[in-house]
């Protein structure tokens, strides 16, 4: 445990260091949960929690569960000191980064959490076993931190989503609190996995945003998935090019794909990968006719 004066952040890596952290604190807790590599899009959760709590707490772990074979989690960034600055500078009260073996400390697991019907569409089919890790790795870290509320962004939407209904469907005790997301200005979603783009594919990836945009314009779900598509089909041509892997129109409950006659919320998502990074991105929306 990193020795620290009242007010600072205290930085915690296993689980009697963090229960030592927590002992004697009173007030809400509020936890927002991180792989590392932290930036605007992450701290506008930090102020979101510290507007909300007495204590804050920020996890930092790349969980191995959440990557396939074939992703990046040998080269996924750790940026521990950098992370805890910031964390310092938005008063984060304590960062909890474990090793692995303190999270799982029966080596990988045998139970996890399924994600079900919801969790293998979209992100779901295209990252087998994605949600069953991420899923996993929520519940455990709400069970650690023990918090009343987590805050999860909304650029995540599917996962976002599946965390709520797992909160409702365990009787989760913590309330699950979504952000928006957090926008570059010339609208690219921050993501941790943007420092992957050179120059040429950061210009590329703006076709996603553009694209979602260009969709919410409309009035119709044809319309908004029609218009959407124009944008990405013109990106298909970019240097490098955008190659999609789903644009999808879903009910933000369920991410079942919305038909012709559906009024309501809803929500525009994509994935593509650019440049041999993978991106993903949404934005809500409610259909009115």
């Amino acid at each position: 445990m990193s020795p620290t004066n009242p007010g600072e952040t205290l930085l915690v890596h296993t689980r009697a260091e963090l229960e030592a952290a927590r002992a004697g604190r009173i007030g809400d807790v509020a936890v927002v949960m991180t792989m590392g590599a932290l930036h605007e899009g992450h701290m506008a959760l930090v102020r979101a929690a510290r507007r909300s709590a007495k204590t804050v707490v920020v996890t930092v772990f790349v969980n191995p569960l959440q990557f396939g074979p074939n992703e990046d989690f040998s080269r996924y960034p750790r940026t521990l000191d950098a992370d805890l600055k910031l964390c310092e500078q938005a008063e984060v009260d304590i960062v909890f980064a474990p090793a692995v073996e303190d999270v799982y400390p029966g080596g990988e697991p045998l139970v996890r959490i399924t994600p079900g019907p919801m969790g293998a569409v979209l992100e779901g089919a295209h990252r087998p076993g994605h949600f069953s890790g991420m899923l996993t790795i929520v519940n455990k870290l709400i069970n650690l931190t023990s918090p009343d509320y987590a805050f999860f962004g909304e650029k995540d939407a599917q996962q976002l989503a599946l965390i709520r209904r797992m909160a409702l469907d365990l009787n989760l005790p913590a309330e699950i609190r979504g952000v928006p997301t957090v926008r570059e200005p010339d609208g690219l979603a921050l993501s941790s996995r943007n420092r992957y783009l050179g120059p040429e594919a950061r210009l590329s990836a703006l076709h996603l945003s553009r694209a979602l945009f260009a969709g919410v314009e409309q009035r119709t779900p044809g319309a908004i998935r029609a218009a959407a598509q124009a944008v990405l089909d013109d990106a298909a041509y970019a240097e490098p090019p955008v190659e999609l892997d789903y644009l999808a129109l879903v009910d933000p409950a369920t991410f079942a794909e919305v038909d012709e006659a559906y009024r309501g919320p809803a929500v525009l998502a994509l994935a593509a990968k650019v440049g041999g990074t993978r991106l993903i991105d949404n934005l809500p929306l409610g259909i009115e006719g």
